[in-house]
């Protein structure tokens, strides 16, 4: 029972899981260990890896750390997250719904099988651009970008690249020399211009995109997250994309804060306060669902522009 103990106190720091060879640190031998398998307490998640019983992640976040942390004991020390894997530990924002996978980098040679639910890289990193958070070891900020950057699509790249820049990860000076320090590599030559449309003003995926859409329909806005101040001086509001000679709005309602109830509040409140402060302002509201038609969104700026 000690064995046990110590094991499932060991799985509580490592996101819910341990190691065949941790666990027979602690104590307990391989027909212990077959034991408490048998009797469906715990779980195997990889060839040497196990979820031991009363551990198991809930939220989202809490299912990608138990992944990476059991990716790392079934790869070994030398394998780190990378790529999308280590952008979502980060929290930078704007890449799809997460499908379970993580992608991990492993030295070059490595020549062991595959194992489900692991996307293996051979990326050359260097040991600087690879940090410890809370167990866990992934790519710094910067290393992560230049990776995930490779491959995928430019809408999804701007995205991760003003998310990072919004939360201060990096540094909008540091993209130049990120964006260089990939020449050579797979996708560079793709991705090379991407660096240079980062916003770290958008506070939003949806945000981003919609003012890619402008920008390739010919009507960039003029100013993102844009303050409203009315005739004392007060903040009224902060707009999404503004475009000031033409007095337009735009606004980008996500999904999941602006279709809550308090929030529908709160935004036509914020429109009210806005129009009464403002009263040739006009504004236009675009959602995720519209971005499956960007002429739509597009045309519409530019006939509310042309007003």
């Amino acid at each position: 029972m000690d064995a046990t103990w110590a094991a499932g106190a060991l799985a509580a720091r490592q996101y819910g899981v341990v190691s065949r060879d941790q666990v027979m640190r602690c104590g307990l031998s391989d027909s212990a260990l077959r034991n408490l398998v048998r009797r469906g307490g715990w779980t195997r998640v990889h060839r040497g890896v196990y979820r031991v019983a009363g551990h198991a992640p809930v939220t989202e976040r809490e299912r990608l750390l138990s992944a990476v942390m059991a990716a790392q004991l079934t790869l070994g020390p030398t394998a780190f997250a990378s790529g999308r894997t280590a952008a979502r530990l980060w929290g930078v924002r704007g890449l799809p719904p997460w499908t379970g996978a993580v992608h991990m980098t492993v030295p070059v040679g490595d020549a062991r099988r595959k194992v489900p639910g692991i996307i293996r890289r051979t990326w050359a990193t260097d040991p600087a651009e690879v940090v410890a958070r809370g167990g866990l070891r992934a790519t710094t900020p910067r290393r992560t970008l230049r990776d995930t950057l490779l491959d995928v699509d430019r809408s999804t790249a701007v995205c991760l690249l003003d998310s990072a820049l919004n939360q201060g990860l990096v540094a909008a000076e540091d993209l130049p020399a990120l964006a260089s320090a990939n020449t050579g590599r797979p996708g560079c030559a793709r991705s090379l211009p991407w660096w240079g449309l980062a916003d770290g003003r958008a506070q939003s995926p949806l945000e981003t995109r919609v003012r890619l859409v402008c920008a390739d329909g010919g009507v960039p806005p003029d100013s993102l997250q844009h303050p409203f101040h009315d005739a004392r001086g007060r903040l009224v509001a902060i707009g999404d994309l503004w475009w000031r000679d033409r007095g337009l709005l735009v606004e980008a309602d996500g999904r999941d804060p602006h279709e809550r109830p308090k929030a529908l509040l709160h935004d036509r409140r914020r429109q009210n306060a806005l129009e009464l402060a403002f009263p040739g302002i006009r504004i236009l509201r675009f959602t995720w669902a519209d971005l499956a038609f960007p002429r739509y969104i597009a045309h519409t700026v530019r006939a509310a522009l042309a007003r």
